[in-house]
Parts: structure tokens; C-alpha cells; sequence
């Protein structure tokens, strides 16, 4: 292998850039690492070429450690985006800048130069300086510069993106032929899929610091393993739906899972991704034949011409039930959006337009990996910690995804008496042996530990001990909670006293974007737990006709959305003191969880201006899932 990544990791400050990244690129291939902006893939890359240098983990060019070595004892070539050609040199004096400090003799020098001018494509123009070329031709000059003194390994950084569109494709070409004449193993980042496509041998998807899947580039369009890249790449079409018999049931259509699916548990979550362009759009009475499978009636919401093809959103009304991944519902949906896309010569044929009637199948579908709502739990050895715990495993088991029991011991011989604590938790609610859960103790400071675990595990939800009287960690879990809804983005469920189940969930919302994000995630706790929701909303002062219109509109369109996705929904509003109007409905309704918005801070929002938060997680005696 030309290149060995192993467990490599970057942080800026408390941010985890890379998280335990491992990978192995082949000799002379093209690999690609794509992800949007901030995903972490140009820190991978300034890792390997020597730039940055790794707070740990193994890096490995051609057999040889260079974890720790200087950019010039690694033997990589390197291209950014901003072309980084000198200005006061010649296209020559570029090309040969690397040769020349490495003190090359001139004959040798200019035998190589001459090789890369005709190479890259620009022979006869070594007197020319940067000015006097195109961007597409100074980029070509950054090319030959990093081939000059010829790398085991090339590594380019969003090489094309300053680039015109025509020009970015002749470069996307030019560099497949140098890449492959030469034989030299190239790594690219992008963030553009259509490059990714067109020049990698293999891509591997990069979100958030974590390298999700890797894989040839029609593997990974065709057969995804991960609800993100299913989406990424290409707009695929996602839709969970649960596992009956030998069917997926998505509302009122059943798909039958197909014979190399992996095998479902009746009931468990399943979800497929189907590519726009195998969507079927028909008019007329009757619904598509010849091996598609009907989704149903279904609605066009606008159409869109994109030269060779026609792009069609869709409102499919009988898949009640089933949760959109991507497109996501919007808020106040009820129908579910289905992405389509049809040669323009249909379009011609069959005219469609907005709001027209229609029938909607797909041809095929691919099942993706069982996945769920990913868990961590952690103990601190206190009996809130302990309610924590029980409550956390709970969710876990219902929302199906993966659990994890964590502890920090302040000193290595500590591990082995937490490891004991964490076993008996788990036996006490038989759980020790279930494939969906582990333990694990690390060994530090207990926030910046749970932190670094929330950040590096991808976790969606942390569960937390409430505050409890009298207990001198109560700061600490402040401020834990704090630090993992603004750094780790996750949402914390603190837990006083644990509830035996989760059937009844009280959303606190307000009005307003915020509030969209609170219903959303308890409606995805709730349809993983079977349970019902009641969408509340209170307002402090007397307010307008206007605002009481648009709150109620809020409320309907929440409920809309979650009974759309499945989930039995009401909703309830009252006026007055905020804190003692939400501790007065939990008691009532006597919810088994409340979820209440984080605080926005002063004066950005309705509440901005006080924290609701703190006095009902005082107060009440249920659990609270606090949502970023």
C-alpha cells in the first residue's frame, strides 16, 4: 500500500476535526476524499503531507513511518486550489524550484522540465510568467512543479475550484492521463461529486472528521451502506420504513426486501434508497406495470429543466408512516417528497406540471445497513447517574441503534473497578450479552473525556444525571451538558428519576425555526419508541390575533409532519409563567419525557432573554431531552 492511515485524529482546541480516521490507498491509484466544507478532508491531506501534524495515530507512506517527519523527508508532491505558483518566476524557474533546492544538476533539471512542459501541455511556454497565463494553465504549472522532483505520492487540495467550469473539466482530464501515465498514487480532495465520479478509482465519503464508507464510485452510488452518503451522493431518495414478514412496510405500500438484503427482525427499522432516475412518473388512470413497484398516487410540486434531464419533485400521499429521510419532510408536510428525474425528451412527450395528478413507482431499491438513533450513556457512580443509565438503555433498545455505557476513571487503576460498575448496570437490566451495546472506560478528566467521546462516536443523543440535591457534581454535570449541546451538538437527556417506559412525550415549542428542530427530534425518539406526543406551546403576555394565528399554524403543521411520520400527535397551548405552565402540564399529563429547546441566549429569540431550561430541570421530577 502506498499510503496507511491508522487511528488518525486532529484537534483545534476542544473541536474534533479528525476522528480516528484508518485507511489504506493502493499503489497508483486515484483515490478521492470527498465531504462539503468543514468536513475535515483538507486537514487529512496537510496531515499526510507533513503540514499539520496528528495528536495521534499512525501515518504510513510506501512501508515507512513519516507520523512524525518534515513535509521534505516524505517524498509528496502537493497542489492547493489557489494555483501557488511563484509570481516572480518564469513557468521554468517554477517547474524547476523544487529540483534546484534539492541542488540537481542543470543538465538533469531541464531534460525533467522540458519532460513536464510537454507533459502538462504547455511546451514552448517556459519564458512565460504567471500573469501571462490562464488560471487552467498556472494550475497546470502547480501540477509539473509537484511532479518535478517525482513523488511517491501526489496529494491535491481542491485543485479545480477557482476554475471555470470548461476548464475545470480539460484539467479533470488532463490530470486522469498524467496521473495514469505516470503511475504516481494520487489523493484528491473534493467537495464536487461529478469530479469525484469522473476521476477516482475510489472515493471515500468524509463527514464531520469521520470517513463513513469507502468504495468504488458505482459501488457507493448504486449500493450504499449509510443513510448520509445515500443522500450525498447523487440525491438518492431515503425512506425507513420497519421490517413485516418479508416485506418493508412504508405506510401502506409493502416492497419485499430483497433475497441479498441482510436478514430484518420483525418490526425493526429498514431503510431503502432509491436514485431519481429510477422513480416513474405516470399519467393517467392506471398505475405503472413491467417490474415497478407502485408507490401510489402522488402530486408534482414543481419541475425543473436542467438541460439533458427534467428534475421532478413529487408528494406521494400514501407512505404515511414511513419517515423521509432525504428529501426530509418539510415542516408542516404531510405527503412524502420523492426526488425524480426524466430524460428532456419525456419531458416533451409527456408534459407534466405543477400540481398535476399522478402515479409514482420505482423500478429497484437498495436496503441500507440497520442503523438507529446512536446512544451514550454516561455513569458517574451517583444514583441519578445510576436513573440515568436505566432510562438511557431504555431509549436505546427502542430507538435501535447503537449504546454505549461510558465511565471515566481520573486514574489508570481505577479502570478496572468502573469496568465492574458498568457490568452489574448492565446485568441488572440483562443487557450484557445484547449486540447493540457496549461499555467502555476511559481514562482523564471527566467533560473533556465524555466530550471527546460524544464528538469521536457521532452520538445524537448523551444521557446525563439530573441535578440532585445536595451532590457536589451538579456543577459538573452543568457543565458537561452545556459544552456537549454547543460543542458536540448532540442532544442531552438528563434524568433525575428513570421512567419504566416511553409512551407519552411532552414537546415544549416555541413558535419559530427553533421550534421546528425541538418537535423533529422528538418525533424521532417518539415514532423509535412507539409513543405518543403532545405539542406544547405557551405563550408569557396577552399577544396579538397575528401571533396567536401563526403559533397555532406552528402547532398544526408540527402535528401534521409527525402524523405523517407515524406518529400520534395532539397538541395543547396555555398563557402565563413559562416554567410553572410546563411543570403544570408534565404533572398532568404525567409525561415519561420532556423536550425543551436549549437556550438561544439574549435577545435571540422569544426566550431569549431567560433560561427556562435550568428551573424545570430543577423542578421537574421526569427526564428532560434538551435539543441544540
Amino acid at each position: 500500500m502506498s499510503i496507511v492511515l491508522s487511528d488518525v485524529t486532529k484537534r483545534f482546541g476542544d473541536s474534533l476535526v479528525v476522528s480516528r480516521v484508518s485507511l489504506e490507498v493502493r499503489d497508483g491509484e486515484l483515490f478521492v476524499l470527498l465531504g462539503s466544507s468543514g468536513s475535515g478532508k483538507s486537514t487529512l491531506l496537510r496531515m499526510v503531507a507533513g503540514l499539520l501534524l496528528p495528536d495521534s495515530g499512525r501515518i504510513e507512506l510506501h512501508g515507512r513511518d513519516v507520523t512524525y517527519l518534515p513535509p521534505q523527508q516524505r517524498g509528496t508532491g502537493l497542489v492547493f486550489q489557489n494555483y501557488s505558483v511563484f509570481r516572480h518566476m518564469t513557468v521554468a524557474q517554477n517547474i524547476e524550484f523544487g529540483l534546484r533546492i534539492r541542488r540537481t544538476p542543470a543538465l538533469r533539471r531541464k531534460a525533467r522540465r522540458e519532460e513536464l512542459l510537454d507533459l502538462v501541455g504547455l511546451s514552448g511556454m517556459g519564458s512565460r510568467y504567471p500573469d501571462q497565463l490562464s488560471g487552467g494553465q498556472q494550475q497546470r504549472v502547480a501540477l509539473a512543479r509537484a511532479l518535478a522532483y517525482e513523488p511517491a505520492v501526489l496529494l491535491l487540495d481542491e485543485p479545480f475550484g477557482a476554475l471555470d467550469v470548461q476548464t475545470r473539466s480539460q484539467m479533470r482530464e488532463a490530470l486522469k492521463d498524467i496521473q495514469r501515465r505516470l503511475g504516481v498514487t494520487a489523493v484528491l480532495v473534493t467537495h464536487d461529486q461529478d469530479e469525484a465520479f469522473e476521476l477516482a478509482d475510489r472515493i471515500g465519503v468524509i463527514d464531520h472528521g469521520h470517513l463513513l464508507e469507502v468504495g468504488a464510485p458505482d459501488d457507493l452510488y448504486f449500493h450504499p451502506q449509510s443513510e448520509f452518503v445515500a443522500g450525498f451522493l447523487g440525491g438518492g431518495n431515503v425512506l425507513a420504513g420497519r421490517a413485516e414478514g418479508r416485506f418493508i412496510r412504508l405506510g401502506s405500500v409493502a416492497l419485499p426486501i430483497p433475497e441479498a438484503a441482510t436478514e430484518q427482525e420483525e418490526g425493526a427499522p429498514v431503510r431503502i434508497v432509491f436514485r431519481p432516475e429510477f422513480v416513474v412518473v405516470k399519467a393517467g388512470a392506471s398505475a405503472p406495470k413491467d417490474g415497478v413497484h407502485s408507490l401510489g398516487r402522488g402530486r408534482v410540486v414543481r419541475r425543473t429543466f436542467a438541460g439533458a434531464l427534467e428534475r421532478v419533485r413529487l408528494e406521494v400521499q400514501g407512505l404515511q408512516g414511513a419517515r423521509p429521510v432525504t428529501p426530509p419532510l418539510e415542516y408542516g408536510q404531510r405527503g412524502t417528497p420523492i426526488e425524480a428525474t426524466r430524460p428532456a425528451s419525456a419531458s416533451e412527450r409527456e408534459p407534466l406540471k405543477a400540481e398535476d395528478d399522478v402515479w409514482v413507482g420505482i423500478r429497484s431499491f437498495h436496503v441500507l445497513a440497520p442503523s438507529g438513533l446512536k446512544v451514550l450513556i454516561h455513569v458517574d457512580g451517583s444514583a441519578v447517574a445510576d436513573e440515568g443509565a436505566m432510562l438511557g438503555l431504555l431509549l436505546g433498545q427502542a430507538a435501535g441503534g447503537p449504546t454505549t455505557l461510558l465511565a471515566v476513571a481520573e486514574e489508570s487503576q481505577q479502570v478496572e473497578e468502573w469496568q465492574r460498575r458498568l457490568e452489574e448496570i448492565l446485568k441488572r437490566v440483562g443487557a450484557a450479552r445484547s449486540p447493540w451495546l457496549q461499555s467502555r472506560v476511559r481514562i482523564g478528566k471527566t467533560v473533556p473525556e465524555v466530550l471527546a467521546e460524544a464528538q469521536e462516536g457521532f452520538y445524537e443523543i448523551v444521557v446525563v444525571g439530573g441535578p440532585a440535591r445536595g451532590d457536589r457534581r451538579n456543577a459538573l454535570r452543568e457543565e458537561l451538558s452545556s459544552r456537549l449541546l454547543a460543542q458536540a451538538q448532540a442532544a442531552v437527556l438528563r434524568v433525575k428519576r428513570a421512567r419504566p417506559q416511553l409512551k407519552r412525550l411532552l414537546v415544549c415549542t416555541a413558535g419559530g425555526e427553533p421550534g421546528k428542530r425541538d418537535v423533529v427530534m422528538g418525533g424521532r425518539v417518539a415514532r423509535r419508541a412507539g409513543a405518543v406526543v403532545t405539542l406544547f406551546h405557551v405563550d408569557r403576555e396577552p399577544v396579538s390575533p397575528e401571533e396567536d394565528v401563526r403559533v397555532k399554524r406552528h402547532l398544526e403543521q408540527g402535528a401534521a409532519m409527525l402524523s405523517a411520520l407515524g406518529v400520534q400527535a395532539e397538541i395543547r397551548s396555555a398563557r402565563g409563567p413559562v416554567i410553572e405552565k410546563i411543570l403544570d402540564e408534565s404533572a398532568a399529563g404525567d409525561y415519561d419525557l420532556i423536550v425543551l429547546g436549549a437556550p438561544t441566549g439574549p435577545g435571540s429569540g422569544r426566550y431569549g432573554e431567560i433560561d427556562h431550561m435550568a428551573p424545570v430541570l430543577r423542578e421537574a421530577d421526569r427526564p428532560i431531552l434538551i435539543v441544540p
